[in-house]
């Protein structure tokens, strides 16, 4: 999305920023559909998403770590993870 090759996510959850350096969508479960905007593009667009996600990543540290997300919190990820494979809603 910004021309380098580089797959960070940062993801505001209550007061805390989690990033997420390397962030793979490893299961989902609950397939929904809805319409998401996006800052990069005008209007709002249909998305299919899942209700649960499974996300292996690393954190600033490079730590890795394996996390559940559910809800809108899931959503954003799915998101956000799908900017990193060059895919924009």
């Amino acid at each position: 999305m910004i021309g380098v090759a580089k797959r960070i996510i940062i993801v505001q959850m209550g007061p805390l920023p989690v990033v997420m350096v390397n962030p793979y969508i490893t299961g989902q479960t609950g397939q929904y559909q809805t319409t998401e905007g996006c800052l990069s593009l005008d209007g709002e667009r249909p998305a299919t998403r899942f209700q649960q996600i499974t996300v292996q990543f690393q954190d600033v540290n490079f730590k890795p770590h394996t996390q559940e997300f559910t809800g809108f919190v899931a959503q954003i990820i799915q998101h956000e993870v799908a900017h990193c494979d060059g895919v924009l809603i």
